[in-house]
């Protein structure tokens, strides 16, 4: 497998029905649809993102597919309370391919998923094992997995297991301590 087919990895999760969960630097949306469906009947996705223009096309995605549970945050996740989220409401947090983005390559994204994190809520992390030239980050924007690790953990979480959620990319499961 040589990208990520989020179909294939959200069932790794182990959600429920009726969880919130939240989708940092949700982007085009695939994986906040596929969140959506996994926590129904009454769960909910905040799906966040810096960039507003993604949030506008994505607001008009879900609403020609009829999806009503989830909600659309502007956010900076390179700040604690960035999300907009409230404190402790979260069961999950997922952020894939966003370390590499982030001002301090992670730590402030764990802080803010600590945040908003119920006592017993995980966080998942996937991200690039590499550059692999055109395809993703530069070789000075990589974090990588024990770089994540060290970061999430710093921030009070630890890893439950790793996955391998396609060629280029690592992921990690952790639980709030």
């Amino acid at each position: 497998m040589a990208f990520i087919d989020p179909a294939q990895v959200v069932p790794l999760f182990g959600l429920k029905p009726d969880m919130v969960v939240a989708d940092f630097g949700c982007a085009t949306g695939t994986y906040a649809m596929l969140l959506s469906r996994a926590v129904l009947p009454n769960g909910k996705v905040y799906a966040v993102d810096v960039q507003r223009d993604l949030l506008v096309a994505l607001k008009s995605k879900f609403q020609d597919e009829h999806i009503g549970n989830v909600e659309l945050l502007w956010g900076d996740l390179d700040k604690v309370g960035g999300s907009k989220i409230a404190d402790r409401v979260v069961d999950f947090v997922l952020a894939s391919n966003i370390l590499f983005q982030m001002e301090d390559k992670g730590y402030t994204l764990a802080l803010e998923a600590k945040r908003v994190l119920k006592p017993d809520g995980r966080a998942v992390v996937i991200d690039w094992l590499d550059s692999f030239g055109n395809m993703g980050p530069h070789a000075d924007q990589i974090v990588t997995k024990d770089m994540a690790q060290k970061a999430f953990t710093a921030a009070g979480f630890e890893v439950e297991r790793e996955f391998v959620p396609g060629e280029h990319h690592y992921g990690l499961i952790m639980k709030k301590r």
